[in-house]
């Protein structure tokens, strides 16, 4: 476990993916969530384009400042996984940016409720053909773990992160 502040401990990241992962075992659910999990990330980073801070005098959007917040989180995490999941989500963050145009409109909010809904369909989906509520109804602190889940679904799937897959597997048991 890394420590947090003192006394308190961060779980580890086989212990976050684990739980998340007693939510996702059936494959179908794992799917939609390669769908759902960028459209929703994507919907929430579009208003947050428009909401701009100046930071040591750089204009910065707010999508921009809570990626970077999350991101450090990640690598608290784990440093490769963090590196892979920063490319999709900078990407996300440039789509983001062109979808919204450089100020709220209708267009821009149209898109991101259709981006919002459309996520959280191939969500509730996935989780109806697993049979299990998603996992942020028990924890909603599991919505900062989908990404970097999703990113180690893929490693585990080229083979990569055996062992993380491993334990992954072993702790998801226990959910």
């Amino acid at each position: 476990m890394i420590p947090a502040k003192p006394g308190v401990t961060m779980k580890s990241l086989a212990q976050q993916m684990a739980v998340y992962a007693a939510y996702h075992r059936d494959t179908r659910n794992k799917a939609t969530h390669f769908i759902g999990v960028p459209l929703i990330v994507l919907a929430l980073m579009m208003p947050l384009t428009w909401l701009r801070l100046e930071l040591a005098g750089f204009e910065i959007t707010l999508a921009a400042l809570a990626l970077v917040i999350l991101l450090v989180y990640y690598l608290l995490l784990d440093a490769a996984l963090a590196l892979a999941v920063a490319v999709v989500l900078v990407l996300l963050l440039y789509l983001a940016g062109v979808l919204a145009g450089s100020a709220a409109s209708t267009q821009g909010w149209l898109i991101a409720g259709a981006a919002f809904g459309s996520g959280w369909v191939f969500q509730l989906l996935g989780h109806w053909l697993e049979g299990r509520r998603p996992a942020l109804v028990d924890n909603l602190f599991q919505v900062f773990v989908a990404p970097i889940f999703l990113v180690a679904e893929i490693f585990f799937l080229c083979g990569l992160r055996a062992q993380l897959h491993h334990e992954v597997q072993r702790l998801s048991h226990s959910y």
